[in-house]
């Protein structure tokens, strides 16, 4: 027989008996459709955490006041002190060479005014390598000059949030707005950046040479000379970062005299671990959603295998007269294989256009990222393709080798 012979009779088999075809093809639509929706979504989440580590920075490092405990052995939180200042920024700076930037900062929250236009802003307060830091590019207008960080000089460069709530279409750059209390000159405005990887708004940002938010904004906190609330850095190779946050700890527990097995007033967050660990879970769980979508599609071949037995039983007589008649054994399992297969591909093909716009309406309409990609179709293909073959072997094979007299003897 043909090749065109043997698929023409397995269509032939299974229009005969269609609703019991479609039933069985159900399990590899199932499984297909959810490979193709389950690693669209991981791979989306994985794309979405690659964008949250350029974003917070892969050579970075973040270093805040610690915890301490107060009278009676309290407690206290590290917004109710300040143990960073500005002379441990420098000292990073100046004794790590594996150090790039470093930017020590201060922040609080006001109410930002133009005109007959408010907006509650949280500001801050800056030094020059913050915005290499952070990878902030200006839109328009200009960054802060040189003798603006050591005047506390009354200027302010708005995120592009701030700035569309303020002024709508225009730029801003050169009015005078109200932050607080004082009045500031606009210098610039930030490219925009959009939406974190936490969900936040990352251009609604105001930014103040960090002098300016200590003496004009947080005068009355009666905040310690020089002190800063947070120092960021990056390191010039993403390898020594573990090396340079070990220098750091070392250096700033020599300035604060902390003496050995005394608890650190500060604390050093490496953004990458953090990342890295929120990256190895969401693989795990990409890893378990295929697994059961897989194990969905093993359930359909075992339907396919199964019907395909029943198939062989019910037709034992038509086996023995097509062997009577000169089909070999080759021949029959070569039809009962093509019947599987063609039961696997349109099942596949089912899955696949399923899978597709499961994913798509998942992306528009759920909470969860996706990300199709056209390897992952053609492998959902392949799989359909092993389904049928491997499922259908055993009945194809059990099939051919009927005895045709006992087989012509079955009622």
């Amino acid at each position: 027989m043909t090749f065109l012979d043997i698929l023409r009779t397995a269509v032939f088999a299974l229009r005969g008996n269609w609703m019991r075809s479609a039933l069985t093809s159900l399990g590899v639509i199932i499984g297909i459709a959810a490979v193709i929706v389950m690693v669209s979504v991981g791979q989306g989440t994985q794309s979405e955490i690659d964008k949250l580590v350029s974003g917070l920075g892969s050579q970075r490092l973040d270093i805040s006041p610690g915890s301490r405990r107060g009278p009676g052995g309290a407690r206290m939180s590290s917004s109710s002190f300040f143990t960073l200042t500005e002379g441990d920024a420098d000292a990073i700076r100046n004794e790590i060479p594996e150090v790039q930037y470093v930017s020590g900062s201060l922040r609080g929250n006001a109410q930002l005014v133009f005109a007959e236009n408010n907006w509650a802003a949280t500001w801050q307060g800056v030094e020059p390598d913050y915005f290499e830091i952070n990878a902030w590019r200006l839109a328009e207008g200009a960054l802060f000059e040189p003798q603006d960080y050591t005047s506390a000089a009354k200027v302010v460069i708005l995120g592009e949030t701030v700035r569309r709530e303020l002024f709508g279409q225009d730029s801003g750059i050169g009015e005078t707005v109200r932050l607080g209390r004082v009045l500031f000159t606009v210098t610039g405005v930030l490219e925009p950046k959009g939406q974190g990887g936490f969900g936040q708004d990352q251009d609604d940002v105001v930014m103040v040479p960090m002098e300016a938010g200590r003496r004009r904004l947080l005068g009355a906190m009666g905040l310690p000379p020089k002190a800063v609330m947070q120092i960021a850095l990056t390191v010039r190779d993403a390898d020594d970062l573990s090396y340079v946050q070990g220098e750091v700890e070392a250096l700033l527990r020599q300035r604060h005299r902390i003496g050995p097995g005394d608890e650190d007033d500060f604390s050093v967050r490496n953004i990458s671990e953090i990342v890295a660990t929120r990256t190895a879970t969401t693989r795990l769980m990409s890893l378990l959603l295929g697994a059961v979508a897989t194990i969905s599609l093993i359930v359909g071949g075992i339907g396919i295998m199964n019907i395909m037995l029943v198939s062989v039983t019910e037709r034992i007589r038509e086996i023995g007269l097509r062997m009577a008649v000169g089909a070999g054994p080759s021949d029959v399992r070569r039809q009962f294989l093509a019947e599987a297969m063609l039961i696997s591909l349109i099942g596949g093909a089912i899955g696949i256009a399923l899978g597709i716009v499961g994913a798509l309406l998942v992306g528009r309409f759920g909470a969860l990222p996706v990300q199709l990609n056209g390897q992952v179709i053609g492998l959902a293909a392949g799989f359909s393709i092993a389904t049928g073959l491997f499922f259908g072997y055993y009945p194809a094979r059990k099939a051919s080798q009927l005895d045709p007299i006992e087989a012509l003897r079955q009622q």
